[in-house]
């Protein structure tokens, strides 16, 4: 039986990776060095590469696993291989991982006759983590075999479209005929032969896309597919169910065939360990969740379950800890468990390591590559680095010998080359031991050697053009445009602020998916960009209308494809979405071009060199806004198809089935409603910009007239609609919180309005128990979370407001912050968690309390009879504890049950505070949108996000491209401060983010910007009477 602690593994460490004392991986103790290859007879081990060549490494019997993968790292001159692995078939037929810490001779029975497979190990959330072109390539070869044997399923769109990525970097760019010649002698998929019209399609698109572009694409595609890096281990559950167990970066996956049913996050995750043939998780406790304390899967044999063990322990190891975890005392007398653990560095080291390191790029070709480069073609070249020595020589001032690399002949692809660890060349370095990493010692030189050459290199690399490792430039050329198919490509080639040149292949995006930004990058943007505040006020209204945009997609093309498409869909809906969104979706997909292209004018990134005339926007506004008057019969439709949604789920249990899927998929990140309503709300945010730009203008300024113009315009049609929105938003919250509330008849009526919800303490017999509140102008309701696979919250009372009279009684009953409801029927003495939630829901009471008594109301029984005959839409818990992973499901094995990680009544329910309807119009007119850098509490570098502030969430996004967020934060219960001088962030325009334990830091570009997110932060943070006051002083600063 093996049983390691997961949070144990967490606590040690190993030496720093990259360490100028190791220069390799460090699998000994800290401080020591790798042993060199130990004596004793050799061995030829036989390897077979991604690209499908094989290659021949002599090694010694006694070599550790290590040894031999570092010998093939550094053949390909690889310097992010700790992703990769060498997998094996052993005695028992089942397919291993190489052990870097055993011999070979124990891991392999007959070296001579086992083929070794180069392979992706650990498959990265986002492939702009990794920084070398070569890796990304060996990924894209990982793929395609993944998508040719049927491992990587996904539809035939997807499939299309990945293979015409795969074509394009193989035989360049589009060109009927021979694209179609090549898809019938080349299968890329099972079953090809009826998506070529389809994958051509797609082919025909990617004119100009560089092979290293093309495998990035490639990524970008099999990324966000549910199979990408999953190898299936077949498993049963208790009852006898046919699963299959897979591991991934988030934690432990359960599938169903190829469907995924549940997920264990590594944050939940107490312990895996196995005994026989069961696979046991054990959960940590958590009295909110459904989940049993251990969970237990049948695995066909011991050997399969330490299999998976042992991937599970490593991918632990490599994803969430800091650094290699050290090896465990050898016990003095007896042994208990598995002594195996993960040997490497973990991805945080081999990000740091290659970020913080300079490295000579060394050009590798690629099998089977067409493209045209310099007249030259390429192709049947296999997967190995150009052996050259002068690979070594670090570039002088004169670059002389230094800037150029001479391409020796190449050998026959298909032969096998005998690679030894004697021979310099193909070790990349002279007389070093083969256990250095990857050949970082012909990269780097000694130490020594690497700090006195750096500054010439720097100047090197500015006054000589150095050859890239692009696949795009022949060896000897020193042009700085490549032929694309006979074509000059885009000049990516311009040195970078640090001085080094650029991949010519590394297109802007990949540039910008870098996770860190240096300070000297942050100081050439200042000093590049307008620092006005009408200029950042028009790039609010850019970053704001590019999420807008993306929010009225979910309406226009998400729901039609998932639910328009139905027959259970009535034609009437539909007509009524079509007709009422997509006018608005064409005007406003040209608006944001305008507003685009002024702002790229604005910032000096076009052609056009006469500024003063483009340093507004207001023009662009008011011509705009005068279009969007023909279209405000469509903005008054938003409560007709709210209304028809409703009215057609009552009628059809299918679309409401339909409607409740749809909510659950990764791009309808916040309820449906709300995106329904989200033309209304934008036109608040259009009058809020263009009030702050007359605010910030003179009366002289050319702007003035026309953001004064367009301001009336606006104005005008909010007054019109206002009364309208705040009826819909009353609505819209009645039907979410139906949703959330089991055991309620008739919630959603005429004359009912939603006041406040949140958590009280209620005092029984028992004691103080938590109970989650919901006030509406003529009922209160108190209800428990109930212990379902649904999370939903059970009804148990109920209130009238008619005749209730409320009282402090903290004295009477010696609790702080309570207060007892005295109604006709009965009292409930209840207590707030601080003086603040105290008064909020005294002071909103009261007024609901008036407010009965002058109106008749609806009827106050809202109780059912049956709770079975009631029919809810299955919703599940969100995690407050931290950033929510939204890929992850918190679900039971046998039910797995919907999640949607933003439901404010359960963040409310952990995070024991209320939120109101003035909170919630506040955060749906404080919508915000942007880049900025974040920090965790304990870690170095920055990292850029597209944030988006909505829903009392903040939305992480890669950029402002994808489609769905990465991760959500619900805000309420944190606190939004700036740090203190302790907290050493010697950084501008940072503000931060705390509850608890957890603390993030966030960094603006702008002074404006910053305001503005503590603006709105604080709209999600305080409660709303002091909301109200802040908002009011903070909208006049000066």
């Amino acid at each position: 039986m093996a049983e390691p602690e997961l949070e144990a593994m967490a606590s040690g460490a190993g030496t720093r990776l990259g360490a100028p004392e190791t220069l390799g991986i460090s699998t000994l103790d800290p401080g020591h060095r790798p042993p060199p290859m130990p004596p004793g007879r050799h061995v030829t081990i036989r390897v077979r590469m991604l690209d499908d060549t094989e290659e021949l490494f002599d090694i010694s019997q006694k070599a550790s696993g290590k040894v031999l993968f570092d010998l093939v790292c550094s053949h390909m001159n690889l310097i992010e291989g700790d992703y990769f692995g060498l997998e094996f078939q052993n005695h028992q037929k089942m397919m291993v991982w190489i052990d870097h810490i055993k011999p070979i001779i124990k891991q392999l029975r007959r070296p001579k006759h086992t083929i070794l497979r180069f392979a992706v190990k650990f498959f990265p959330p986002d492939h702009a983590q990794l920084m070398e072109e070569l890796t990304r390539y060996l990924f894209a070869l990982q793929i395609k075999q993944d998508v040719s044997c049927g491992r990587l399923t996904c539809n035939d769109s997807s499939a299309a479209l990945m293979v015409s990525h795969i074509i394009q970097s193989e035989i360049g760019d589009f060109e009927e005929s021979q694209c179609r010649s090549h898809l019938l002698n080349n299968n890329y998929i099972p079953d090809q032969m009826p998506l070529i019209d389809k994958i051509m399609e797609s082919h025909s698109k990617h004119v100009g896309q560089t092979p290293a572009e093309s495998d990035y694409q490639l990524l970008e595609v099999a990324r966000k597919l549910e199979m990408y890096g999953i190898r299936l281990h077949p498993a049963k559950d208790r009852e006898g169910t046919r699963l299959s167990l897979a591991v991934a970066h988030t934690g432990v996956l359960v599938f169903q065939g190829h469907t995924k049913i549940n997920a264990f996050n590594w944050s939940k995750v107490r312990k895996l360990s196995f005994k026989r043939k069961r696979f046991l998780i054990k959960l940590r406790p958590d009295l909110n969740s459904s989940y049993q304390d251990t969970l237990e899967f049948l695995m066909a044999s011991r050997d399969c379950c330490k299999v998976f063990w042992k991937i599970c322990v490593e991918y632990h190891a490599f994803f969430r800890l800091f650094e290699e975890p050290k090896a465990k005392p050898k016990p003095v007398l007896f042994t208990r468990g598995s002594s195996f653990r993960f040997s490497g560095r973990t991805q945080k080291q081999v990000i740091d390591y290659v970020r913080e390191s300079e490295f000579k790029k060394i050009p590798f070709e690629r099998k089977h590559s067409r493209v045209q480069h310099n007249s030259r073609v390429q192709h049947n070249v296999r997967l190995s680095p150009l052996p050259s020595p002068r690979h070594h020589e670090v570039p002088t001032e004169s670059g002389a010998p230094g800037d150029r690399i001479d391409s020796p002949p190449r050998r026959p692809w298909k032969e096998s080359v005998l690679v030894s660890a004697e021979d310099p060349f193909a070790s990349r370095t002279t007389r070093a031991s083969p256990s250095q990493r990857n050949g970082h010692e012909d990269r780097t030189g000694s130490v020594s050697r690497t700090e006195e050459t750096r500054g010439s290199t720097r100047q090197a690399h500015t006054e000589h053009q150095m050859v890239s490792n692009s696949p795009h430039l022949s060896a000897s050329s020193g042009h700085s445009h490549s032929m694309v198919n006979g074509q000059k490509s885009l000049d990516l080639c311009s040195h970078s602020p640090d001085g080094r040149q650029p991949s010519p292949l590394t297109s802007p995006l990949l540039n910008d998916a870098c996770s860190v930004r240096t300070d000297d990058e942050d100081e050439v943007r200042r000093k590049r960009f307008p620092t006005d505040r009408a200029y950042f006020i028009a790039k609010e209204l850019l970053t704001t209308e590019r999420t807008y945009l993306k929010d009225l997609e979910v309406v226009t093309v998400s729901f039609q494809s998932a639910v328009g498409q139905d027959e259970a869909t009535p034609d009437s809906l539909k007509n009524t979405i079509l007709s009422t969104f997509e006018p608005l979706h064409k005007f406003h997909t040209g608006f944001l071009r305008e507003v685009e292209q002024r702002l790229a004018l604005w910032e000096g990134r076009s052609n056009a060199h006469i500024k003063g005339d483009y340093q507004r926007i207001g023009d662009v506004m008011l011509k705009n806004l005068q279009g969007l008057k023909p279209l405000t019969a469509n903005l008054h439709k938003q409560s007709e198809v709210l209304l028809e949604l409703e009215k057609a789920c009552r009628a059809s249990r299918k679309l409401e089935g339909l409607c409740r899927d749809f909510e659950l998929q990764k791009v309808c990140y916040i309820p449906l409603n709300v995106f329904i309503l989200r033309p209304l709300h934008r036109l608040i945010h259009y009058k809020q910009i263009l009030e702050r730009l007359c605010k910030h203008y003179p009366a002289t300024h050319v702007d003035f007239r026309d953001c004064r113009a367009a301001l009336a315009d606006v104005s005008e049609v909010v007054d019109q609609l206002q009364g309208s929105l705040i009826k819909m938003e009353n609505f819209q919250k009645l039907l979410e919180l139906r949703k959330d509330l089991i055991g309620t008849d008739n919630l959603v009526v005429p004359g009912r309005e939603f006041i406040r919800l949140g958590c009280l303490s209620k005092l029984s017999g028992k004691g103080l128990q938590q109970r989650m509140f919901f006030l509406f102008n003529d009922v209160i309701l108190y209800t428990s979370r109930g212990m379902t696979a649904t999370n939903q919250f059970k009804v148990h009372g109920q209130l009238a407001l008619h005749g209730m009279t409320i009282r402090e009684s903290e004295d009477e009953w010696g609790v702080p912050h309570a207060f007892t409801l005295v109604g006709q029927r009965q009292s409930v003495v209840v207590a707030a968690s601080s003086l603040t939630e105290m008064e909020n829901w005294m002071e909103d009471i009261k007024v609901a309390i008036e407010m009965a008594k002058t109106s008749n109301g609806p009827s106050s029984d809202l109780l059912t009879s049956n709770l079975n005959d009631n029919k809810c839409p299955e919703e599940s818990s969100v995690e407050a504890e931290s950033e929510d992973d939204m890929t992850t499901s918190h679900t039971s094995l046998e039910r797995p049950a919907p999640h949607r990680g933003n439901t404010m009544v359960h963040v409310c329910w952990h995070r024991n505070t209320s939120v109101s309807m003035v909170d919630f119009s506040i955060a749906m007119e404080n919508q915000l949108s942007g880049n900025l850098l974040r920090k965790f509490k304990n870690s170095n570098g920055w990292q850029k996000l597209w944030v988006v502030f909505t829903n009392f969430s903040l939305f992480f996004y890669k950029s402002h491209q994808d489609d769905y967020p990465l991760a959500s934060l619900p805000l309420l219960g944190y606190s939004v401060t700036i740090p203190s001088e302790s907290e050493n962030i010697h950084k501008d325009y940072v503000f931060k983010l705390h509850f608890k334990s957890h603390v993030y830091y966030f960094r603006s570009e702008s002074e404006y910007t910053f305001e503005r997110w503590m603006e709105v932060i604080r709209s999600a943070t305080v409660p709303s009477s002091r909301a109200r006051v802040l908002n009011s002083k903070e909208s006049h600063p000066h």
